[in-house]
């Protein structure tokens, strides 16, 4: 039963952005590697095997993109927005900045396991940018962030810079967001049976340096501020990525 409502609620955490995006054209609806180190490999949708992907390959819609463990890998979208993969960490790029109908140009990620560091650009067009994973969903803007899914699908969400709207049930459009301020979450206790759990749809907004944490069942289980004397900020795949942010940031100057 459980099992039916996280797949019809829950079934993917989306990170839904709005940002402004000054005309994409077709030649620069892709991705390319910027950075390869270890074990990275890429497979395209119409093939069965997974190949290598050194620094310049290019990701495209419906690639999936990996890593292995003790390596990682950047990937620079469109020039405008990066996504990092820690080690052993899988995505499925289902769409890269596709043109829909109502002329809204969309991407869609899907974080099947591991964790990524995200930069998202604030540009100037009806844009979505969506990071899905097997439990939420999220709207973000200009923002850079981090995201961890665990083997058992509980995720975590940081937020460094930015504002993001992170929610359960993407599905519905009539939930009241709620600030995220630090409160106790009631802690996992036995549910006497054969009652049926019913899992509270929500959305909350996320803004810099706080966090959330969501069970694999959907529930959100600590949420609140965070900062950089965190012994979890301070390891050396954090140090990594600001250094890298960094060295864009030096680099889109220089232009």
């Amino acid at each position: 039963m459980q099992a039916e409502k996280i797949i019809l609620c829950m079934a993917s955490l989306s990170i839904l952005g709005s940002f402004v995006f000054g005309g994409v054209i077709e030649a620069d609806k892709k991705g390319v590697v910027t950075y390869a180190d270890g074990q990275v490999r890429r497979k395209a949708i119409d093939i069965e095997n997974w190949e290598n992907a050194p620094v310049n390959t290019e990701v495209l819609t419906g690639d999936k993109v990996r890593t292995y463990r003790e390596s990682r890998a950047e990937l620079d979208l469109a020039q405008l927005d990066v996504v990092r993969l820690a080690p052993r960490t899988i995505i499925d790029v289902i769409k890269l900045y596709e043109e829909t109908k109502e002329k809204k140009v969309e991407t869609e990620i899907y974080l099947e396991s591991g964790e990524i560091w995200a930069s998202v650009h604030e540009i100037e067009v009806d844009t979505k940018f969506d990071i899905s994973a097997p439990i939420t969903a999220a709207a973000i803007t200009g923002t850079h962030l981090r995201m961890r899914v665990e083997e058992d699908s509980s995720t975590q969400l940081k937020v460094y810079t930015g504002e993001v709207r992170i929610t359960n049930a993407p599905q519905r459009n009539d939930l009241t967001p709620r600030s995220l301020v630090p409160q106790e979450i009631e802690g996992p206790r036995e549910i006497p049976g054969p009652y049926e759990v019913t899992v509270e749809e929500w959305i909350y907004i996320v803004a810099s340096m706080q966090q959330i944490t969501i069970d694999r069942n959907g529930r959100v289980v600590s949420l609140g501020q965070f900062t950089f004397e965190d012994e979890d900020e301070r390891n050396e795949w954090v140090i990594w990525n600001q250094r890298r942010d960094q060295i864009r940031s030096e680099r889109i100057e220089g232009f």
